[in-house]
């Protein structure tokens, strides 16, 4: 499987679950519903800056078109995943929020997994990867 494909499936899956977690949420206690969404965007955001942070240290070939790939397939996935969870399991509600969850909710979450998959990849980059630290080992048996 392309890498592109798996991000952007693992992605889609955990934007649509934090989304039908927020509505179970939101359903049950309306002052706790508040309180939850900051945390669930620090953890979308977290999620998607550890990942990319892991390929710019591993310096995958791509990582930028990987990630971009992925948050395209994300997006429109994660906002289908999150009106089918919040029907089926928070409060039996039609797809009436389907066409809203495909286009701005849909730019929202690429946007929410390119943006901070970006910073990842910047901050991983800038660490010595693993074929960094093996030619310094290299270069320290050979002296």
């Amino acid at each position: 499987m392309r890498a592109w494909i798996g991000r952007g499936l693992w992605m889609a899956l955990l934007h649509g679950s934090v989304q039908t977690g927020v509505a179970a949420v939101a359903a049950r206690r309306a002052e706790s519903g508040e309180a939850v969404r900051p945390v669930a965007l620090v953890l979308l955001v977290a999620a998607a800056v550890v990942w990319g942070a892991v390929d710019g240290w591993r310096q995958r070939e791509d990582r930028g078109t990987t990630w971009f790939g992925a948050a395209l397939l994300a997006g429109p996935l994660a906002g289908v995943l999150g009106v089918l969870g919040t029907a089926l399991l928070v409060d039996q509600s039609g797809t009436e929020s389907l066409g809203v969850a495909l286009t701005g909710g849909a730019a929202f979450t690429a946007l929410l997994v390119l943006a901070p998959a970006a910073v990842g990849l910047g901050l991983g980059g800038a660490l010595p990867g693993p074929a960094d630290q093996r030619d310094e080992v290299s270069t320290e048996r050979r002296s």
